[in-house]
């Protein structure tokens, strides 16, 4: 496939001085914000001892796959690579790349039936194998829908050049989301042209060369040579002697790759898995390539949300019930959540070197976690199982978001220059998170207590769930057994009788097996929610407190009025009205209005971590 003769970025570059942009990203000071990294290291360079292959596809998708199942990529997997900055594993360069170009984890390829069409399936290929695969047979992609465009109005102003007047084959390349090489490269220029003028196309213009670059000469980023020293950079397999046996066998790579030899592609495999890691040996970093192998095949992030959910659901089950399997299985699951949850925090800390809360996808893994734990040692020292449950669905909902949504920051990149100015920096994100952890938490607990004190203007089966079977404030049974009588939701009704392995007694949510009323869970949820907003207020207080000091150690000055300082404290000013507030107060209102300001906080907090940063100016533009 022929490379761009121009590319959306050279066009970009001469027409950016007619049309000045506005500003695309925060305002900040030098060093604030993170290192641009290009995404390719040298274009039009190969890193690797590549034969010239033209002409037509080699390979039909049925092919493809075979050859894709049967050669060997494991012995690669965990070779270290040089690129943008830290040393990666081929494993992790090849999921980023794939991602960058396809806007998705795998490239899915089409093989069609060859009698019947309704036999047509996919294949999704590893993204290393798609890596070397774009490098070896370009030309095998040329018409494949590969390249994601994130910009509708682009993808359509393409696809109507490339099929004018026919609306079926539009729709059907507009709802795959990505289109081939040769759509960008045949009508691109004319896209650019008409829409250059517009900012927001600009932008689209922008992301459109980096994916198609990337595609192009991804073969560049295969700096494989450790160097000399350790602060000098990782070197392609090009800069060896051309009788080296480690550019033999990638040489030899490339021509069985193309010619779908798996014997000789395993063969030169395994040459290039032994010999690599014996150049400079004292620099090959060793362990840290298997554990940031671990890292990437065990999605600990992705199972963890996933296993959250379950201890989510059996818990709000327990609290209606009781039932002690339900207890002892969410409560399992949590812990087993959070395992998963610390192993995904503590690897991605080793892998960086650093404390890995410095992005917003890492602040959300950050903030999650403490959320989590939090809640699990709430939950064992007050005995109540609905503080596991607010501690799985926090760690649910934020896991969630930052493992499915596109959160800046799910690449391992270097730290930006002003966070490394001062140790203050690490305790005051660690306790702002924190303290949006425990926020979170709340705003979970305040969610419960709303559903149950507005449930009970419901239907009978919504009151059963939340343990009680009759009118608000009536006795409820235990679950699963006959009628004791009237229960007394007083302490001295608790009697040793009524204990379980963890719990105090039968108050609302504690680890017992009995049901409460309605009246006495929605006691005991206030009195969590409040346990957990004045945690919450006073570590964010201090978060901030801590924030300034680090700014007048970075910026020699404690308070600016940047807009991230002002909502940090706005913030702050919502939870501290909130627990003023029920001085006033008294009986259920004060429950209640409580419940609505926690959850107004935690709103106010959103704005506050995601808002500010992405869209107001400032000097937090590195968060």
């Amino acid at each position: 496939m022929n490379a761009l003769k121009l590319t959306p970025r050279t066009i970009l570059m001469l027409v950016l001085a007619a049309f000045p942009a506005a500003a695309l990203a925060q305002m900040a000071p030098d060093g604030n914000a993170r290192p641009e990294q290009p995404v390719v290291n040298a274009p039009n360079t190969n890193a690797l001892p590549l034969s010239e292959h033209e002409g037509e596809p080699t390979a039909t998708p049925a092919q493809k796959r075979d050859f894709a199942r049967a050669v060997n990529l494991d012995p690669l997997r965990d070779l270290a690579v040089g690129h943008n900055g830290r040393v990666m594993i081929l494993d992790t360069l090849a999921r980023e790349s794939v991602r960058t170009i396809t806007g998705r984890k795998d490239f899915i390829d089409i093989i069609s039936g060859e009698q019947d069409p309704s036999e047509t399936k996919t294949f999704k290929p590893d993204p290393l194998f798609t890596l070397f695969d774009f490098i070896f047979d370009p030309a095998y992609y040329t018409d494949k829908p590969l390249i994601y465009i994130e910009y509708l109005p682009l993808r359509r102003a393409l696809l109507e050049i490339a099929f004018p007047g026919d609306e079926y084959a539009q729709a059907v390349w507009n709802k795959r989301t990505r289109v081939s090489p040769s759509i960008i490269d045949d009508n691109v220029e004319e896209v650019f042209r008409e829409y250059s003028d517009e900012p927001a196309f600009r932008r689209a213009f922008a992301q459109l060369d980096d994916k198609h670059e990337l595609f192009l000469f991804g073969a560049s980023n295969l700096l494989l040579v450790a160097p000399e020293s350790r602060d000098k950079a990782w070197l392609p397999l090009t800069s060896l002697e051309p009788n080296h046996p480690t550019r033999k066998a990638a040489a030899e790579l490339a021509d069985a790759w193309f010619e779908r030899d798996v014997d000789r592609a395993n063969s030169a495999i395994a040459t290039l898995a032994d010999v690599l890691p014996t150049i400079h040996p004292d620099i090959y970093p060793t362990s840290r390539r298997d554990l940031e192998l671990i890292y990437n095949r065990s999605n600990a992030f992705t199972w963890g949300a996933w296993v959250y959910l379950v201890s989510l659901v059996m818990l709000v089950l327990a609290i209606g019930t009781g039932r002690k399997w339900l207890i002892i299985g969410g409560v399992g699951a949590l812990i087993l959540a959070i395992a998963l949850h610390t192993f995904g925090f503590t690897a991605r800390c080793l892998i960086a070197e650093r404390f890995a809360i410095q992005n917003q996808y890492e602040s959300m893994t950050g903030v999650s976690l403490f959320a989590a734990v939090v809640g699990l040692v709430i939950m064992v020292w007050r005995r109540q199982w609905f503080f596991g449950a607010a501690a799985a669905g926090a760690g649910f909902l934020i896991l969630t978001g930052a493992t499915q949504l596109a959160i800046p920051g799910k690449s391992i990149t270097p730290m930006a220059a002003i966070l490394n100015t001062s140790v203050l920096l690490k305790y005051h994100v660690t306790t702002v998170l924190t303290s949006y952890g425990l926020i979170t938490l709340a705003m979970v607990v305040s969610l419960f207590y709303l559903f149950t004190h507005y449930a009970r203007r419901g239907p009978t089966a919504i009151h059963a769930s939340l343990g009680s079977a009759g009118p608000a404030g009536a006795p409820s049974k235990a679950a699963g057994s006959e009628s004791r009588g009237p229960q007394d939701s007083s302490p001295a009704a608790l009697d040793s009788s009524s204990l379980s392995p963890l719990g105090r007694g039968q108050g609302a949510g504690s680890l017992s097996s009995s049901a409460p009323s309605r009246a006495r869970l929605l006691a005991d949820l206030d009195r969590a929610q409040m346990v957990i907003l004045q945690l919450a207020f006073w570590t964010l207080g201090v978060g901030t407190l801590l924030g300034a000091w680090w700014a007048d150690h970075s910026w020699g000055r404690w308070w600016a009025f940047d807009p991230k300082e002002t909502w940090a404290l706005i913030t702050w000013i919502i939870y501290l009205i909130v627990i003023h507030a029920r001085f006033g107060m008294g009986g259920e209102k004060r429950a209640l209005v409580t419940a609505w300001l926690s959850v107004l906080g935690f709103l106010v907090m959103l704005w506050t971590y995601f808002g500010v940063n992405l869209l107001l100016p400032g000097l937090h533009a590195y968060a």
